[in-house]
């Protein structure tokens, strides 16, 4: 203490050079030990991210540390020693960081790895996802099965019996598989032992990797079947635009009388009048009565005569009006014939289109200019009156 008190205020602000051990207490030997770089080289990388699994992440280091194991060296040693060199970024700060001489055994070791990268809360994950895991769509019993070892295997201290987990599985099957196993089991898987029932499981699973294919699924061959029908559909569409464009279509041929497409001539409505009506008003037939529309007759007027001031005859002598004048003042006017054909409709309408886009474009920027012009108005008087003001 009194030499402390003699040193400088820069003296004692100087880093300390002795080198901290580290949180690793290697074990004593008597045989020389060296590790090689082969050895390094094969160590499996762990980073300590959050999709990493640090029980894989031991395993591969296990299974490198027990095939390049020199003579004379335990496991433990070598394990301790090489366990550094597996770790980087994040999970390399989290072991450089540890207390100086906290780790003594391999176990303490992978003990204090877990506890930090795979934590309580992480397992409870886990085990949720187990118990409630489904068969996705389209995945087939294998897939099924190695999926749901994959995430067992990943959490080691899961905690669920054999029972729990057969069963879990078997209510997560579709109810295709679901029957194939009951069937294969007997009648129903209930009534094997948990053991027996795990072994059927991986059988028919495995049995579904060698010969079995997606398309086995009823399920898959009903949403094909159901997907056929709008198919062909969009094949008649594309045939249907082919002719259109090939000129293949027949020309629509529009009506004489009104120039509407969608009747032919002699089926227009202005033309559905009663034959008698027709027949009286260009002359009528011989032997029919003329007087019928005239309007002080008797068929309009049944308490009347006939009255021979309100008659009058023609040049032949025949009672009635004149024929040949009333056809052609009231006989209707042929219209030329309009046939169009669907090509020249359609040219038609574009062109009616692409010029009121052109009038809409054209109004819109004269009323775009003339906002504008209004904005900059605005915009001076309100300069004339800040002007104006008195300071």
């Amino acid at each position: 203490m009194a030499g402390q008190a003699q040193r400088t205020l820069r003296e004692l602000a100087n880093p300390n050079v002795i080198q901290q051990p580290l949180c690793i207490q290697f074990p004593t030997t008597d045989a020389t030990f060296e590790l090689k770089s082969g050895l390094i080289h094969l160590l499996p990388t762990f980073r300590g991210l959050a999709g990493e699994d640090p029980h894989k992440h031991l395993k591969e280091f296990h299974i490198v540390c027990t095939a390049m194991k020199p003579q004379g060296i335990t496991e433990e040693q070598i394990s301790l020693r090489a366990f550094p060199f597996s770790l980087a970024d994040k999970a390399k700060d989290w072991l450089y960081y540890l207390p100086s001489g906290s780790i003594t055994t391999w176990d303490n070791m992978k003990q204090q790895f877990l506890k930090k990268f795979f934590p309580a809360s992480r397992a409870a994950n886990i085990r949720k996802d187990i118990c409630g895991i489904r068969q996705l769509y389209e995945e087939t019993l294998y897939e099924y099965w190695e999926r749901f070892k994959q995430l067992c295997a990943s959490c080691p201290q899961h905690q669920i019996p054999e029972q729990l987990l057969v069963q879990y599985f078997y209510e997560g099957l579709s109810l295709f598989d679901r029957n194939m196993i009951d069937a294969a089991s007997g009648g129903a898987l209930v009534n094997k032992t948990p053991q027996e029932a795990r072994a059927l499981i991986s059988n028919m699973a495995a049995n579904a990797q060698q010969f079995g294919t997606r398309q086995d699924n009823p399920q898959r061959q009903v949403n094909e079947v159901s997907v056929t029908p709008i198919d062909q559909k969009l094949d008649s569409l594309t045939s249907l635009l082919g002719r259109l464009v090939a000129g293949q279509v027949q020309q629509i041929k529009a009506c004489g009388v009104c120039a509407m497409v969608g009747h032919p001539t002699d089926m227009c409505s202005s033309q559905q009048e009663e034959p008698t009506q027709q027949a009286n008003a260009i002359g009528g037939f011989p032997g029919q009565p003329q007087h019928r529309y005239d309007p002080y007759s008797n068929s309009y007027n049944p308490g009347w005569r006939d009255h021979p001031n309100f008659s009058y005859k023609n040049q032949g002598g025949q009672q009635g009006y004149p024929q040949q004048n009333w056809n052609k003042q009231h006989a209707p006017e042929q219209a030329p014939n309009s046939g169009m054909s669907l090509d020249e409709i359609v040219k038609a309408l574009a062109e009616n289109t692409q010029k009121f886009q052109q009038e809409t474009r054209a109004s819109i920027q004269n009323l775009s200019t003339q906002v504008g012009q209004l904005a900059t108005s605005i915009h001076k008087l309100e300069a004339q009156n800040l002007g104006n003001k008195p300071s």
